[in-house]
C-alpha cells in the first residue's frame, strides 16, 4: 500500500511539473495520463490535488459530468480547509446553473471562511454581498464595514 501511495505522489508531482509546459498539455495521450494522475491523488484524499483538479475540471472540462465533478472536489477541498477552493465555492454558489439557482448565504457562508483564513478577494465580495444584499441575503451594512476593513488588512 505504501508503495502505491509514492508511486501516487511521484506522478502526480510529475504531472504538476509538466504543465508548464504548453506541448505537454496539449498531447492528447500525454494529458490523458496526467488527468489520471490528478484524479487517482484526488481520490486518494489529498486536499491540493482536489482543490487543483477540480478547478480544472470546473472550468476546462468537457461536459456537465466533468463539471459537477469539479465541484464536488471542490467542495471536498474546501470542507478540509482549502482557501482557493472555499473561495471558488463561493463563486459557484452565486452562479445559477440547471441544478440550483443562486444562494447568498451560501456564498457568504464559503466566503467568509476563505476570508477568515487570509484570501482578500472573499473578504471583498462579502463586502459587495452584504453591501447590496439578494439572492437570499439581506443587506447588512455593518457587516460590509467589517469585511471592508478585513479586505485593507489583507492588502486590498
Amino acid at each position: 500500500m505504501l508503495l502505491w501511495k509514492l508511486r501516487a505522489r511521484l506522478g502526480y508531482f510529475t504531472a504538476r511539473k509538466l504543465m508548464v509546459s504548453r506541448e505537454a498539455v496539449q498531447q492528447p495521450k500525454l494529458w490523458r495520463w496526467m488527468e489520471g494522475q490528478f484524479a487517482r491523488m484526488a481520490s486518494l484524499g489529498d486536499v491540493g490535488a482536489q482543490s487543483f483538479y477540480g478547478h480544472i475540471l470546473y472550468f476546462r472540462g468537457r461536459g456537465f459530468g466533468a463539471k459537477q465533478e469539479g465541484v464536488r472536489l471542490l467542495r471536498l477541498a474546501a470542507k478540509a480547509g482549502d482557501v482557493k477552493a472555499a473561495y471558488q465555492m463561493g463563486v459557484i454558489s452565486l452562479s445559477e446553473d440547471a441544478s440550483h439557482g443562486p444562494d447568498g448565504s451560501e456564498a457568504a457562508r464559503w466566503w467568509k471562511q476563505a476570508a477568515e483564513a487570509g484570501h482578500p478577494l472573499a473578504a471583498v465580495r462579502l463586502e459587495q454581498l452584504y453591501r447590496a444584499g439578494g439572492h437570499g441575503l439581506t443587506a447588512d451594512p455593518m457587516e460590509a464595514d467589517r469585511y471592508k476593513t478585513k479586505a485593507a488588512q489583507l492588502g486590498l
